[in-house]
This record gives C-alpha cells, sequence and structure tokens, in this order.
C-alpha cells in the first residue's frame, strides 16, 4: 500500500540493520537446507514476535471488540478488491487467460456493484477469489525459492517471494491513485489491524501444536502452502514428506486440493 519510492529504501535499511545485529546468534542441532540463515531468521521472528505480542496483537482484538463484524468483513472485503488487480496481472503473466478474465470480472463487478469492494458480489455470484502474486508468477516459470527469508515485521518469505512482494507493491493500484505518504500508511496500518484479527482464531492450531518448535511449525507450513500455490493444489510429491499440511484458504478458482496420500 505505501509508495515503492517512500517504503522500499527503509525496509532495505531494516533488514541490512537485522542482519548485521543477529550475525553472531547461534542455533544448535541439525540446520534446514531449505534455511540456511536460520540464525539470522530466527533472531528475527523473535523480533517480530514481540512487536506482535506488544503491539498488533492487542490493537487486532480492541478492533475486533469495538468493530461490528459486517464493518470487518467489509474492510477485508476492500483490501481483498485492490489485490485482485495485482493478481489479474499475474494470471496475464502466467498465460492463465480463463482465471485473467474471471480476475478481471471480480475487480469490475465488486467494484461497481460492491461498493467499492467492500461487498464481494462476484464472489457470491460464484466467482471465487483467486490467490496469485509475482513470487509465485516466477515459480510458475521455475524460478527456485531461493533460501527461507523472515523479513522484519512482514514475516515468512523467500528470496524470490521477497523480491516478488517489491513487483507486486507497484502492481498495487494504490501506489499510483493515492501520492500521499500519511493517507498510505493510514490505510497499511488499518489492513494490517485488519488482517491480524482475522488470524485470531487460527493461533489454535499453534497452541494445539503444543510443544512443537513455533519457528520451525511456520517455517514449514509456508513453504509447503507456497509450493501448493505455485502449482495450483498439485505439486510435485516429495518422497521425503511424512504428513501434508492442510490450508484453510482459497488456493483459488479453478485450482484442485492436494492431492491425499
Amino acid at each position: 500500500m505505501l509508495s515503492p519510492n517512500n517504503i522500499l529504501p527503509q525496509i532495505f535499511s531494516a533488514l541490512i540493520f537485522v542482519a548485521l545485529v543477529s550475525g553472531c546468534a547461534t542455533v544448535p542441532g541439525e540446520r534446514d537446507p531449505r534455511d540456511p540463515w536460520e540464525p539470522m531468521n530466527r533472531s528475527v521472528f523473535k523480533f517480530n514476535d514481540t512487536v506482535d505480542t506488544a503491539i498488533l496483537k492487542p490493537a487486532a482484538k480492541a478492533y475486533r471488540f469495538v468493530t461490528p463484524k459486517f464493518v470487518r468483513v467489509g474492510v477485508t472485503n476492500f483490501f481483498s478488491n485492490i489485490h485482485d488487480v495485482s493478481i489479474f496481472v499475474n494470471d496475464v503473466f502466467q498465460g492463465k487467460g480463463q482465471r485473467a478474465v474471471a480476475g478481471f470480472g471480480r475487480v469490475v463487478i465488486n467494484t461497481t456493484f460492491g461498493l467499492g469492494g467492500l461487498i464481494d458480489v462476484a464472489g457470491a455470484a460464484g466467482n471465487r477469489k483467486q490467490n496469485e502474486d509475482f513470487g509465485q508468477t516466477l515459480g510458475w516459470y521455475g524460478v527456485g525459492p531461493g533460501p527461507y527469508w523472515t523479513l522484519p515485521l512482514l514475516g515468512p518469505s523467500t528470496v524470490r517471494d521477497a523480491g516478488g512482494r517489491v513487483v507486486d507493491t507497484f502492481l498495487t493500484p494504490t501506489t499510483y491513485l493515492i501520492n500521499q505518504f500519511d493517507v498510505n500508511l493510514g490505510l497499511t496500518a488499518i489492513e494490517a489491524v485488519n488482517l491480524r484479527s482475522n488470524l485470531l482464531d487460527t493461533e489454535k492450531v499453534l497452541e494445539e501444536a503444543g510443544a512443537v518448535d513455533k519457528y520451525s511449525f511456520l517455517r514449514d507450513a509456508f513453504l509447503q502452502r507456497r509450493e501448493v500455490l505455485i502449482y495450483d493444489g498439485n505439486p510435485p510429491k516429495n518422497k521425503d514428506d511424512d504428513e501434508e499440511i492442510i490450508f484453510d484458504d482459497e488456493v483459488g478458482a479453478g485450482k484442485a486440493p492436494a492431492p491425499k496420500k
């Protein structure tokens, strides 16, 4: 949501700072080959978790307490409609013609008949929301994920997906329609708090995980989910996989569920 000219230098400055201050961290035991930067990532993860506990989670709880559910749904739909633009563009990049048409239809219908995106009219008519981004586009064309990378404040990612975030920023219409930094910052804060409030119930999964290392659990879940999204619900089977993580989000219109073992 923020203008790339304003926010990107701040993000990369933060990344460099965290890398410098966390370089001496050590993690015992065998290291996952997908996560060669685990010491740094764990330090950033701890920082993110502290910020979430102290600021974001309390704000999300307060927001949920004072905001009626229909308003929260409208806010979620509004930001979802904005991101449908970049989803449509990435469908075009991947040559998925039918899905691109469906995605474009979602934007037009929800913007015009859904009060600027507050109501998901297209979804109610059967045109379900898809999930594409430039990181997935790169993966679609065979670009590997690179090392797993925990980004300050932004959370789990990979080198490929971090670069994809930058491109998706330029594909977001508010980048060009709203040039005021304070307005963009306010919209970003609202979106972050609203998204965090939507995730409050999912914390039960981590609580049920018990003594499982939270960092490793989230890393593995993120990487598997990205694989599912890139391959439209049917990733190549890994003989070393012992169990499957089911993600309760919409993989996207026309995508088949992950194959059962």
